[in-house]
């Protein structure tokens, strides 16, 4: 009795071994305590964080709202949920190697030999193994797979906030097409007046056949612009479609060639936001999981240890079978080690802990890319409202111009080819101003998915 407790406290104390190194969440890769564009925003700690899922709602355009309704039906989207199945699949299979295995048998035979009669054996058996984790070897393998899993739901998250970032750029990239399509339908009706007030001037001899010319290239010149307007726009619904889910031929949205508002970006925007970031999440899962990874490679240089019992009977027929003559049973220990594999072990070891140091590289990398993606579009966006500001008083100024020239023009005091360049700057500068607003709704609109989608710190 002694030492049966003596050799189960022996395999107890073995179970509670791990070849599993501990596991540290690798350090930014900044040693920098506010951001280069902000200086109110404070390094933060990485760590899965739910992705709010209606963010667009700051640009405050039930349309655009609508849409983000429907993006569950992409099929990239679809991928990645599918994904996640995948992984939770591969940890039960990994759960299932801690428990014991159990299985049952019924066989019936007839054999014979040269020298004896033919006889006929039944045997019924049942049988149980249990592979003990002495060396964390089963274990590591369950904490990789768990942080896989959490890697692919975070993989999911990114994947989803990602989508919907495109679906909103896309929006108002079609809505600015829109407004352009719509401006140079305005140009073109104001320039087809001036062509007409143009020939009937030059039919009264007042202006050259050169001023209708210039009238007639700059008309044309305007409905080409236009056709490409709409081309533009028409390619963007059919994006926006396939975004969707849907096939081009499905889907239309009516006309509004009206931009949402920018919402305006706080002056504190609190470095704490990296923190909901999935990608960055699931970056460092997959370190974590490379980590236990390299237990696993490295309990293969200790013996395995497995129990296994067998019972049943076996007998001429299945008449009395199941009796004590007939029974059979067998109980005990196998212990297995590879005593030479060429190397191959630690290979395996080397290439896990090779695996970790890219795993944590890409980590490391992920976070890097997010504090610029940040410190980009804080730029941008901020860059894009003074320009916008001043685009507005360029196009005031240029209208403004426009109406002294067409009526000097009318006056007789200038040629027509002021008229087309007063036309041709305010036709620019409306342009520009439409692009500059576009471009601030997609500076905003990336950095909200820069941050994962709100502006308030997460509490």
């Amino acid at each position: 009795m002694p030492l049966k407790l003596t050799s189960l406290a022996v395999l107890l104390l073995l179970a509670a071994c791990s070849t599993t190194p501990p596991y540290q969440a690798p350090s930014l890769p900044t040693t920098a305590s506010a951001f280069k564009e902000s200086g109110l925003w404070q390094t933060a700690n990485p760590q899965a964080s739910a992705v709010p899922d209606d963010w667009w709602l700051l640009f405050d355009d039930p349309v655009l709202n609508g849409l983000q309704t429907q993006v569950g039906q992409n099929p990239n989207l679809q991928a990645s949920a599918a994904q996640i199945r995948v992984a939770q699949a591969a940890l039960g299979s990994s759960r299932a190697a801690l428990s014991p295995t159990l299985g049952a048998g019924l066989a019936a035979t007839r054999s014979a030999a040269p020298t004896s009669p033919a006889a006929n054996s039944v045997a019924l058996t049942g049988s149980a193994s249990w592979e003990l984790d002495l060396w964390g070897r089963l274990s590591g393998a369950v904490t990789g797979d768990q942080a896989r899993v959490q890697a692919s739901q975070d993989d999911l998250a990114a994947a989803r906030l990602s989508l919907q970032a495109t679906v909103a750029q896309t929006y108002f990239s079609l809505r600015a097409a829109e407004a352009q399509s719509a401006l140079l339908e305005r140009s073109v009706q104001a320039y087809q007046r001036s062509l007409e007030l143009t020939q009937n001037r030059y039919q009264g001899g007042v202006a050259s056949a050169d001023d209708v010319a210039q009238a007639q290239t700059q008309l044309k010149t305007t409905l080409a612009q236009r056709i490409e307007s709409d081309s533009s726009r028409a390619q963007l619904e059919h994006a926006l479609a396939v975004l969707l889910g849907l096939a081009p031929s499905a889907f239309s949205l009516p006309r509004t060639a009206v931009l949402p508002a920018t919402p305006d970006i706080p002056d504190q925007v609190p470095a704490r936001l990296l923190e909901r970031r999935p990608d960055i999440a699931a970056a460092e899962r997959r370190v974590a999981a490379a980590y236990a990874q390299i237990g696993v490679a490295q309990a293969a240089f200790f013996p395995a240890l497995t129990l296994s019992a067998s019972a049943g009977y076996k007998g001429s027929s299945l008449a009395n079978l199941v009796s004590a003559p007939n029974l059979l049973w067998s109980v005990g220990p196998a212990l297995a080690l590879a005593a030479f594999d060429g190397g191959l072990r630690q290979s395996t070891v080397d290439s896990a802990r090779a695996s970790t140091d890219a795993a944590t590289a890409s980590y490391r990398l992920t976070v890097l890319t997010a504090l610029q993606e940040v410190e980009d579009n804080l730029v941008v966006a901020g860059s894009l409202q003074q320009e916008a500001a001043l685009q507005t008083e360029a196009l005031a100024a240029a209208n403004r111009s426009l109406e002294i020239v067409k009526n000097q023009y009318q006056s007789g005091t200038v040629s027509y080819l002021n008229v087309v360049v007063a036309q041709a700057t305010a036709l620019s500068s409306e342009r520009s101003l439409l692009d500059v607003q576009n471009r601030r709704l997609a500076a905003t609109n990336q950095l909200l998915k820069n941050i994962a989608g709100r502006w308030d710190a997460p509490s």
